[in-house]
């Protein structure tokens, strides 16, 4: 059997093999670099106009962006930049030196255009930047997309690229700045009147909760809002009746014209820890009032199984998204959340169960689990921001919590709390005083167990949500209902006014 060989042509699509594509410039305009260059040193108030956005690497020339850097310098100092003095600057200057040294800085201030053109200048200079590093961003992800490295797969190619692409835009935002008093003042009047007429005055998503909202006002837009408690506190109980609570508040807004309008919340739930179906598992037990873990296990009666059914046809009329992909970053969740919000037409609330399993973003290299934190809690406020919608990131405490005498929890107790504490805007606890007390029985017949037994039925069935920072409000403590069987809280004021379970 005789094999050949032969080397394979690739052909391009304009059909010629030895088609090459034109090599093609990164986009770059030096004539304007050098018009803005000479409007400063002409008139150093032309710096002013661009000084907020334009930094010396967006320049595409090193000399300009060299030249840039020691006039800014000059300006700030309160100094006078012009070509004499810089000449001094840039007499030993070799980079400098290859366009034609100090004289070039004379050129710069004879090609001097309206300084009022000054700002139109920067922008087209800074944006031929953005488009260089765009050129450069897609370049590597080729690259790498032909590489054959094991340790990084397509997905975790993609949300680094993302990743990239985020801090490429936030590095591009040039908008911004101050915005007018009278018209920030309008727009606060607006979300106050709107408020005022909305049922139960709230300015933000409602949590279900009576004393939670009036002390927050609910869940505010762009806010991140830490929901911290040990193990057993029932934090993700808390998060799926906010969840399921705000979803079914629909059709309860009110218009200008005081009219009640259809509005139906749209919730994203990311579960870190539990699958989606045991989180649906739950919120079924909540809403039902028959145990999920009955539920679970097909220990029900029929009774029981038509209030399920009737629960579940309820639920499924909600809003409520869940993402249980495990170890998800905080790029991933952005490119979730906003596909999820354009799939529906708005998103009103994240859910994140819970911060320290997510993964800081691909291509990221914190050096400690304290950075790691940080960039993490920094990445899901500017989610919230970005999206305007507020953000829950539940979040475990350190176990400093059990040493104490008294368990409630404090600021201090929040693992890595510096960033978690710093980035929050409001941060929660929940606190059962019927936990720890549950595990201090004493011996039954004793009087100790008779004190103990005294103190149970004061905290039987109760919860704390303590708000130990609130950057727009006030701090203090509500207490709620809890049932540890169904992982269910309520509102105390509703069970002290019917005698009856608050549901």
């Amino acid at each position: 059997m005789s094999t050949s060989s032969s080397s394979a042509v690739i052909t391009p699509l304009g059909g010629d093999p030895g088609f090459r594509p034109p090599y093609r410039t990164p986009p770059a305009n030096v004539d304007l670099e050098i018009a803005l260059l000479g409007a400063i040193l002409v008139n150093n108030r032309a710096y002013e106009r661009v000084a907020e956005f334009l930094a010396a690497e967006h320049f595409s020339e090193p000399a300009h962006a060299r030249i840039y850097v020691a006039a800014a310098t000059l300006i700030q100092r309160g100094q006078q930049a012009s070509p004499a003095t810089l000449k001094l600057y840039f007499e030993q200057d070799e980079s400098l030196a290859e366009v034609g040294g100090a004289r070039y800085l004379a050129e710069l201030a004879a090609s001097a255009l309206n300084i009022i053109d000054a700002e139109h200048y920067g922008r087209t200079i800074h944006d031929l930047y953005l488009r260089r590093q765009l050129i450069n961003l897609g370049e590597d992800v080729v690259n790498e997309a032909y590489g054959a490295d094991l340790d990084s797969d397509a997905l975790s190619q993609i949300e680094a690229a993302e990743h990239r692409l985020f801090e490429l835009a936030s590095a591009g935002q040039i908008e911004g700045g101050f915005a007018e008093f009278g018209r920030t003042l309008t727009n606060a009047l607006r979300m106050a009147e709107a408020a005022f007429r909305r049922e139960g005055q709230l300015t933000g998503v409602t949590t279900g909760f009576d004393g939670l909202d009036r002390l927050l006002g609910g869940l505010q837009r762009s806010d991140l809002i830490i929901l911290a408690g040990r193990p057993g506190m029932g934090k993700t109980a808390l998060a799926t009746n906010v969840a399921f609570n705000a979803a079914r508040a629909r059709a309860e807004e009110r218009d200008e014209a005081g009219n009640k309008v259809p509005v139906q919340y749209v919730i994203a739930f990311f579960s870190l820890e539990m699958s989606a179906e045991q989180l649906a598992l739950r919120i079924l037990g909540e809403h039902s009032g028959v145990s999920s873990d009955r539920v679970r296990r097909g220990q029900i009666s029929s009774d029981e199984f038509q209030k399920v059914f009737v629960a579940s046809q309820e639920i499924a009329r909600s809003k409520i998204f869940i993402d249980d992909t495990p170890a998800l970053s905080v790029s991933a969740l952005r490119t979730r959340a906003r596909r999820l919000m354009r799939t529906q037409g708005r998103l009103d609330l994240v859910i994140v169960d819970y911060l320290q399993l997510m993964r800081p973003a691909p291509g990221s290299r914190p050096e400690n689990r304290v950075q790691e934190i940080s960039e993490i809690t920094r990445g899901l406020k500017a989610l919230a921001k970005e999206l305007d919608v507020p953000v829950i990131a539940l979040s475990q405490l350190s176990r400093a919590v059990e040493q104490r005498e008294d368990k409630r929890p404090q600021l201090a107790d929040l693992r890595e709390s510096g960033s978690i504490e710093q980035d929050a805007d409001v941060v929660m606890f929940v606190f059962r005083e019927e936990y720890y007390l549950a595990r201090q029985e004493p011996a039954e017949g004793t009087a100790e167990h008779a004190e103990w037994q005294e103190r149970m039925d004061k905290v039987h069935n109760l919860a704390e949500v303590i708000i130990a920072k609130q950057r727009h409000g006030p701090t203090d403590k509500v207490r709620l209902v809890f049932e540890a069987e169904l992982t269910r809280f309520g509102n105390l004021e509703t069970v002290h006014a019917s005698g009856d379970a608050p549901f």
